[in-house]
Formats: structure tokens, C-alpha cells, sequence
């Protein structure tokens, strides 16, 4: 799916963007009523924010919807008492807008990245319509849901590259987060050595290919699919921080308190949902690509058995610290002030939906080999214990491979194949996602050198 031909946005100030998320937040409560208070004794709407493109959050929205879950879930609960329920599904591009429609009262459930969660914490506070984080639906322990771009034929290898540089982010999101974490990891101040580009992903991903934008810093899934398109390639891998990246699901407090059957059926829905996804990656990541348009090749990079994203509906706590770390960024970009987190987590719902499971669950991290083959007209993936044997299956099938994943060797994030910097060190043959990884190898390992993928094939055969 091609990136959507968008007119370039103007640059956008802080003040600017805190200016007009608060107009249109103010705007939205004065024109809006509550959705809980539209629904009558009998009948019960429930209204659900989703971002079918940020695809690490589909077992709560894109996969969710596509399923059926929920709404089975509520006939049952109105087999129970006596009450009919509708599920009303809105589909939004951000975070930003689900939040906006949250404090207003007209969106009851959300999810979004962890970011975002923070500005629809500090919102619902200050407009006296607090929310509450119920579940996760995607994460990644280091950081790699986001990842910073450039084009294919660019020069810039490092971050170091990126100063007096534009560079294209959605300012308040989670991919924004890490552009400023980076860069200040780099020694490079994000306010003052390069020129941000305020837009949403789509824009962002015109400019990057009309030459207005040197790089790209988003979340899933554009980066990936501008790489399989041949749009971009990896600059720099999120993953590369360390620090747990995510997204989850977030409820208006008075919601969960006046219906509180709907939050348990909505968490059971979830759960299906997730596990339906592990059990079936690749009937999951094709009804997706259905659904959003996207490449199934692409959504299986990040949702697939060995993907980016692992899902897990706990709240674990190195996500809740890493949520508190979050804070700090967002309020030195002036889009929020300070946020309660304890507050902001609500685990007793997802508690009780896993009974005496929570306390395992809730600490298992465990993830499939990210090293993976799909073959052209298979409906299962073939895994190898890394990329050595990988390499000799796709090359022994050459012609049939339509996709290969493998793990980059540093930080572990998956990354297509075809799309990732090889080196040849000794008898080894190594991955890398970006160039400034592989370079960091090659600079310790002597006689280690950069080979090309397929000649990476060749000597594997």
C-alpha cells in the first residue's frame, strides 16, 4: 500500500500544538454529551476509539473488530441482564483524537501508544474526566515499535548526520519520544541542532519522499512498510534505547463505574483476541492487511510469532516504570504537566479477568525466534534458530521466499532480510537493522566486513 499522497504540513511549535489540543478538546466537551448517559435502562452503546493502522494495538481494535469478540461477548452479557448492547467501532489516525472524544464523553474505551496514554491521563484530570489504563495490547521491552528513517539513497548513517537536518515526527507521540531520547543519547539537543517537522505519519511520509523531510522518525507500522515499498531504509533502531516501549487501552473512569460488565466483557474479548493472534500469526496478520490495506508481509513483521510487538494484556511493571520515565520528556516539551501513573493504572480489571493466572502472567516476558521464512502460498511460517540457518533455507528456495525476518544482532529487533545491513565476520554472517550498527561491529571485530544480501545468500549455500 503506497503512503497516501498528502500535501506537506507547516511545522508546528509546542505552544502551537498545546494550543490546539486544548481548543479542540474545550470544543468538543461544549458541543458533546456523555455516551453513557445516551443510553437508555434497556439499551447500553459502547463506543470504542481505535487506530487500525497502528497496528500493535489490533487485538483492541483492528483483529478485535474483525473477530466479533466483543459484540459475542456483550450478547452474553445481555443474556444475563436483560439489557442490549451495541458496539459503535471509530477509527482514528492518533491517539490525540480518541483522547479528545474520551473527556468529552463520547468515546469510552481507547488505545494508543504509551505517550499519547500519558496526555489522555493529564487531559482527563484537567478536564475532570479521568481515564484509566486497563491493559496493554503490543509491546517491546527495548524500544523497537519505533524507528527513525531515511531515504534509501540518503548519505545520513548515524544520528550524528541529522544536525541542521529536517526531520519529520508527530510531536506528543511515543515515536517522538524516541527521536528526543536519541538524539539527546547522541549529545544532539532535538530542540536546537535539527529541525522538526511537526506532522502526522502519512505527511511525514510524503515529505520524506519529495526530499522536504531528510528523515522519519514513527511508530508501527510506517516505518516497515516504507522499507518493504524500498521507500526508506533504518537509520536508527529504537531498540538500540533499552527502554519498553508500548501501547494500551484506556477507559473513562465513570464509564467502568456505571458498567463495569462491559469492562470485564471487553478484556475477555481482548484476551480471545490475543490469543487467537498468537495461536493463528498468519491468518491474524492477513485479516488485518485486509482490513487496513497494508501489506500482510508488514503486519507480520511487527505482529507476527516472532514480531516486534509481543501481546500480553498485563500490566507489567517494567512497562508501568518505563511510563514514568515517559513523563519527563512530555513535560519538557511543554504537552503536559505533571501525571499521576500509580493513579493512572487500574489493574483490577485485567486482574479479574485472569483469576489466579495474573501473577505468572504478569511476569512472563517470553517471545518466539524472531528469525522467521514465509513462503509464497504457505499458510505457516518456517522458524530456524538464527541466521545462519535462515540464510541457507531462503537460498535454497530462492524464487518462493515472500518474506524472511531475522534479528538484528545488537538489539535483537526484527527486520526484513532483504532490508538489513549484512557483515561477514569470520564464518559468521550477521544482521543488523541499521548502518550505524553494523559499522559499530565491523569497527570492533577485526577483518569483520559489510557483504550484500544477496551475497549473503551466496556464501550461505
Amino acid at each position: 500500500m503506497p503512503a497516501p499522497s498528502v500535501p506537506a504540513a507547516r511545522p508546528a511549535g509546542r505552544a502551537a500544538l498545546a494550543a490546539t489540543l486544548s481548543t479542540a478538546l474545550l470544543s468538543t466537551l461544549a458541543a458533546c454529551g456523555s455516551s453513557a448517559d445516551a443510553s437508555d435502562g434497556r439499551h447500553v452503546t459502547v463506543t470504542v476509539g481505535y487506530q487500525s493502522k497502528t497496528i500493535n494495538t489490533v487485538t483492541a481494535g483492528t483483529l478485535l473488530r474483525s473477530l466479533g469478540y466483543l459484540e459475542r461477548e456483550l450478547r452474553a452479557q445481555g443474556k444475563r441482564d436483560g439489557k442490549s448492547y451495541t458496539v459503535k467501532w471509530q477509527d482514528y489516525a492518533t491517539g490525540a483524537p480518541i483522547t479528545a472524544q474520551m473527556v468529552a464523553g463520547k468515546v469510552d474505551i481507547g488505545s494508543m501508544g504509551d505517550f499519547p496514554l500519558l496526555i489522555n491521563a493529564a487531559r482527563g484530570k484537567q478536564l475532570n474526566a479521568p481515564t484509566r489504563l486497563i491493559s496493554v495490547t503490543g509491546y517491546n521491552l527495548r524500544g523497537a515499535l519505533n524507528t527513525i528513517v531515511t531515504k534509501p539513497s540518503s548519505r545520513l548513517r548515524s544520528l550524528a548526520d541529522l544536525r541542521g537536518r529536517n526531520v519529520s515526527s508527530s510531536v506528543g507521540s511515543a515515536s517522538d519520544g524516541t527521536l528526543v531520547r536519541a538524539l539527546r543519547k547522541a549529545g544532539i539537543d532535538p530542540e536546537q541542532d535539527i529541525h522538526k517537522l511537526n506532522q502526522q505519519p502519512a505527511v511525514g511520509a510524503s515529505a520524506l519522499q519529495s526530499g522536504s523531510a531528510d528523515a522519519l522518525s514513527q511508530f508501527v507500522a510506517w516505518p516497515g512498510l516504507l522499507a518493504f515499498q524500498g521507500k526508506a531504509k533504518a537509520l536508527y533502531d529504537g531498540g538500540a534505547l533499552d527502554l519498553p516501549t508500548f501501547h494500551g487501552v484506556t477507559v473513562r473512569e465513570r464509564f467502568a463505574g456505571q458498567r463495569p460488565a462491559v469492562v470485564r466483557a471487553f478484556l475477555a474479548a481482548q484476551q480471545d483476541a490475543t490469543r487467537y493472534l498468537q495461536r493463528h500469526p498468519v491468518a491474524a496478520a492477513q485479516q488485518v492487511a485486509k482490513a487496513t490495506g497494508l501489506p500482510p508481509e508488514v503486519v507480520y513483521l511487527y505482529n507476527g510469532a516472532g514480531g516486534v510487538a509481543t501481546f500480553d494484556p498485563t500490566l507489567k511493571p517494567r512497562l508501568v516504570t518505563a511510563l514514568k520515565k515517559d513523563v519527563s520528556v512530555l513535560r519538557s516539551a511543554k504537552l503536559t504537566g505533571p501525571v499521576d501513573v500509580d493513579a493512572f493504572v487500574d489493574d483490577q480489571y485485567i486482574r479479574r479477568a485472569y483469576g489466579d493466572r495474573y501473577p505468572k502472567a504478569v511476569r512472563s516476558t517470553a517471545h518466539p525466534s524472531a528469525d522467521e521464512v514465509w513462503l509464497r502460498g504457505a499458510d505457516r511460517t518456517r522458524s530456524f534458530d538464527g541466521p545462519a540457518a535462515l540464510l541457507r533455507f531462503a537460498a535454497a528456495h530462492s524464487g518462493t521466499v515472500r518474506a524472511a525476518y531475522v534479528a538484528d544482532t545488537t538489539t535483537g529487533t526484527r527486520w526484513f532480510a532483504d532490508r538489513s545491513v549484512w557483515v561477514r565476520d569470520g564464518e559468521r554472517l550477521l544482521p543488523f537493522a541499521t548502518a550505524a550498527t553494523a559499522e559499530a561491529w565491523t569497527a570492533r571485530h577485526v577483518g569483520a566486513r559489510t557483504v550484500s544480501y544477496a551475497a549473503a545468500l551466496k556464501a550461505a549455500r
